[in-house]
């Protein structure tokens, strides 16, 4: 069973490396019960400094070449691949990141809601 995120964007939290708050870091606050997420353009130097700051924390290519040739992962294939499991929870974020910020760049706001 997963957590989701849907509204303007959709996706599917990372299980056991994503939290359902993972787009409190970019700048909005979400609610309690479960999260609701609205940016608009007034965010987006906030958003874009946010991805700035975790594409300066990680490898992005190591790790983006290891999806290219993997569409899984374990243990044993992120060691073999020299990625932490921070690592990749930083790239998770980063991909939730990207999203909102081609949202607000799409249509001038980004809403959804994250399942807690």
């Amino acid at each position: 069973m997963g957590r989701y995120y849907n509204g303007d964007i959709e996706g599917k939290f990372w299980f056991g490396l994503q939290s359902s708050d993972a787009a409190d870091r970019f700048g909005y606050e979400g609610t309690t019960t479960h999260l609701d997420y609205y940016f608009d353009e007034d965010e987006l130097p906030t958003v874009e400094a946010e991805i700035k700051s975790i594409e300066e924390s990680i490898d992005v290519q190591k790790i983006d070449d290891f999806f290219d040739t993997n569409d899984r992962y374990n243990d044993g294939s992120l060691r073999d691949a020299n990625i932490t499991e921070a690592e990749l929870s930083q790239y998770a974020d980063l991909y939730l990141g990207r999203q909102i910020r081609d949202c607000i760049k799409k249509t001038g706001e980004c809403n959804f809601t994250a399942e807690l």
